[in-house]
C-alpha cells in the first residue's frame, strides 16, 4: 500500500498592522462644491460630475473631454485637489454646455418652447424646466396632462398591475369587519342591560291562562228619565 504523505502544518499568518491613510497634499479639501452640489474630495473629477442633476453616464463623456480639451483639466484629477479658480471655470462651462461642442441630440432642452433655441439645464433650472412643462400640459387639457391631473401613468404603461391609488380592497375590508364586529358588540351590551328578569316557572304558566280568559262587560247605563 502507498504511504499516505505526512500532513503539512499550518501556519497561521500574523495579523498585519493597520495601513496608515495616505498623506493629503497641502490645500487638499474634503468637501468641494460644483454646480451647487457638495462632492467629497478623492472622487475624481469624471466620477464627480454624474452627481451633477442633469449630466448622466453617457454625457459625462464629452463634458470630461471638453473639460480637458477647453480647460486643460485632466478628469481623472481628484475633485479636493481643484483650486477656487479652476471650479468657477467647471462651473460656467456646465452651465452652459450648448456653447461647449456638445452633439445636440444629447441636449435635453432641443428648440425649446419659450426661447425656441438648443440649451442644456442642470440642477434647479431642470427641476423649475420640468414643473413648467407639466403645468402647460395641464392648462392646455392634453391627454398627457389629464394623466398628470390624476396622477396616472403618462407614457401609456399598463395600470392593471401597477400604478394603483387610493386605499387597499384589503385594508378597507378589514376595516369594515372591525366596525361590524364593534357594533355587533355594542347591540349585545344594550341587550343585556335592558331585558327584564325572567319570572318564576307558576308564574309563567298562569299568565297565559289570564291573557286568554275574556275581558268583563262594561256595567248598563241608567236608563234616563223621561
Amino acid at each position: 500500500m502507498a504511504k499516505t504523505p505526512p500532513k503539512k502544518k499550518e501556519v497561521k499568518a500574523k495579523p498585519s498592522k493597520p495601513e496608515e491613510a495616505p498623506k493629503e497634499k497641502e490645500g487638499f479639501r474634503g468637501i468641494v462644491r460644483i454646480a451647487g452640489k457638495d462632492i467629497k474630495g478623492h472622487v475624481p473629477l469624471r466620477r464627480a460630475l454624474l452627481n451633477v442633476r442633469g449630466i448622466s453616464h453617457s454625457l459625462s463623456i464629452p463634458v470630461s473631454a471638453a473639460l480637458s480639451s477647453q480647460l486643460g483639466i485632466d478628469p481623472s484629477v481628484r475633485v479636493g485637489e481643484l483650486d477656487d479658480a479652476k471650479i468657477e471655470k467647471i462651473d460656467a462651462m456646465l452651465f452652459s454646455l450648448q456653447a461647449c461642442g456638445i452633439p445636440k441630440f444629447m441636449l435635453n432642452r432641443r428648440s425649446d418652447r419659450l426661447e425656441g433655441v438648443d440649451r442644456h439645464v442642470i440642477m434647479n433650472d431642470l427641476l423649475f424646466a420640468f414643473r413648467e412643462d407639466v403645468e402647460s400640459e395641464k392648462k392646455m387639457y392634453s391627454w398627457k396632462g389629464y394623466r398628470h391631473s390624476y396622477g396616472q401613468k403618462v407614457r401609456g404603461q399598463r395600470t392593471r398591475n401597477t400604478g394603483r391609488t387610493g386605499m387597499a380592497v384589503g385594508v378597507l375590508r378589514k376595516a369594515v369587519l372591525a366596525q361590524a364586529q364593534a357594533a355587533k358588540a355594542a347591540e349585545a351590551g344594550r341587550g343585556g342591560a335592558g331585558a327584564p328578569a325572567k319570572a318564576p316557572a307558576g308564574e309563567a304558566k298562569a299568565a297565559p291562562a289570564a291573557a286568554a280568559a275574556p275581558a268583563a262587560k262594561p256595567a248598563a247605563k241608567p236608563a234616563e228619565k223621561k
